[in-house]
């Protein structure tokens, strides 16, 4: 294993990792070539942005769609189910993996994180970062402009409300909302 799979094999590991070495960059701007060509298509052309995301995602179903425009960091540790949809303006920073279940709808203006940073200074100007996992299960809707923060995970058959700003795991079967959010009715 050479120096950057150790460093990639950090990063997917939650361990501490140099994130300015040079080979996390080149694969963050081959990420950003495809989702430049992806996000220029015309709207009609879904045969042509199916296999674009196909090429860039690490798993996918069969029947999914992303409105345009659609970011994220690396493409390949993002894992969606059948019947996903997202709607505009999803961003998603993949440092660990993302997974989320079948039949998931994304609102607008919607961002998944997993990159984490440390709080001190001085350690934080060397690069160093690690990641946690997002997990999502199925029949879940997320509420445009909500956020959701590294290491969450969200139970199946959930509603998280519009503007919500997720910091903690979410049970299944219910509706949580606000900044945290919070479960705030059992489904």
């Amino acid at each position: 294993m050479d120096e950057f799979e150790k460093e990639w094999q950090k990063m997917l590991n939650g361990e501490l990792y140099e994130a300015s070495h040079p080979e996390f960059l080149r694969r963050l701007m081959l990420t950003r070539q495809k989702l430049r060509e992806f996000n220029s298509l015309e709207p009609v052309m879904l045969a042509d942005q199916k296999r674009i995301l196909r090429s860039l995602l690490g798993s996918c179903g069969n029947n999914f769609h992303f409105n345009q425009p659609f970011r994220c960091d690396y493409g390949c540790n993002i894992h969606i189910g059948e019947d996903f949809f997202a709607n505009f303006n999803l961003t998603v920073l993949d440092e660990a993996e993302v997974r989320i279940g079948d039949h998931a709808f994304i609102g607008p203006n919607v961002s998944i994180y997993t990159a984490c940073h440390p709080l001190d200074a001085a350690t934080r100007n060397t690069f160093a970062e690690w990641a946690e996992p997002v997990i999502i299960g199925n029949n879940v809707w997320i509420g445009g402009s909500t956020t959701i923060l590294p290491g969450v995970r969200i139970g199946d058959n959930v509603v998280i409300g519009a503007g919500s700003v997720v910091t903690r795991n979410i049970p299944s079967d219910c509706v949580a909302v606000g900044n945290p959010a919070r479960v705030v009715r059992k489904l």
